[in-house]
């Protein structure tokens, strides 16, 4: 019971944090807030895990370095087109990673040792999803055509895919890189390769107002450092069913919470897309015992 309810408390604040990094993003801008994000939650988990700083290898740096590549792609993505699209929109679409991972397993090098090929399910939940996305994304009054989707909403897919590779990077790496060498590793290079692209992309900018200095802790402490430990902890006395539809509220409370602080709906269309993106999340989930991943920094759960 306490592995379930600490569960549902990290996917609350995954969930929560959309909203809140949206109000941030008024005063800060996007690539700025992650690279200071993953810097502090850097240095607690440094902190935390102190003690094994003198067992590093060459290989865990090495896969550090490719896991923490993707975590940025998917984070500076994600951030990205927060600023221009609404948190539940954001959500529904990151939630897509469920869908992308044994999507992208149909591809050999991709896919990790032991994983099996995508069975059936996964290529209905996938055009379930994909549905759901044009609906979500495209206007009540605007055809189906893909030059009416909003811009950070086609970000936010391209976070998708990078959370998706970020899970299959963890799966070829975790069997030979201890977790808490890996866990400190990732989010320090995931840092350092925002710190590079981020001017590259966007004129840095900040102002240090209260709601971007509540944001930044956090989605630093809360989101990101705790939120590794607990569900590492956590993952060890769930069943891996159990873990993936607890996982898959994270949209879900980014709606309600975006509705209930924002007022923000979805209206009939954008409704009935988020429930295509749900069935199509459920129909690769939970028809299939292959390897499930989360919507966050995220360890197979097989």
């Amino acid at each position: 019971m306490r592995a379930h309810l600490l569960l549902i408390a990290v996917v609350f604040v995954w969930g929560a944090t959309f909203v809140l990094i949206k109000n941030a993003l008024q005063d800060v801008s996007p690539l700025l807030f992650n690279v200071i994000r993953m810097t502090l939650a850097f240095g607690v988990l440094a902190i935390v895990y102190r003690s094994h700083w003198k067992h590093i290898t060459r290989r865990a740096l090495v896969s550090g370095a490719v896991v923490g590549f993707c975590l940025a792609m998917g984070y500076q993505f994600q951030t990205a087109g927060l600023r221009l699209t609404t948190p539940s929109k954001s959500a529904f679409i990151t939630g897509l990673v469920v869908v992308l991972v044994p999507l992208l397993s149909a591809i050999p090098f991709l896919r990790s040792q032991g994983a099996h090929a995508p069975r059936w399910n996964v290529y209905v939940g996938a055009l379930l999803a994909f549905g759901g996305i044009v609906l979500l994304t495209t206007p009540a009054h605007a055809a189906f055509g893909f030059d009416s989707i909003n811009v950070g909403d086609l970000l936010t897919l391209g976070c998708a895919l990078g959370f998706a590779l970020h899970v299959l990077a963890l799966a070829h790496t975790l069997p030979r890189v201890p977790f808490t060498q890996l866990a400190v590793l990732q989010i320090g290079f995931c840092a350092l390769f925002m710190a590079i692209s981020g001017p590259l992309f966007e004129h840095p900018h900040i102002r240090w107002t209260p709601r971007v200095m509540i944001a930044l802790l956090i989605a630093a402490l809360l989101a990101t450092a705790a939120a590794f430990t607990i569900q590492t902890w956590a993952q060890q006395f769930l069943p891996a069913t159990h873990t993936a539809l607890i996982l898959a509220l994270e949209p879900v409370f980014a709606w309600l919470t975006s509705f209930v602080v924002l007022g923000e709906r979805l209206g009939l269309r954008g409704s009935v897309g988020a429930v295509f993106i749900l069935m199509g999340i459920a129909c690769t989930e939970f028809l299939s015992n292959s390897m499930q991943p989360t919507a966050h920094e995220v360890i197979p759960l097989n």
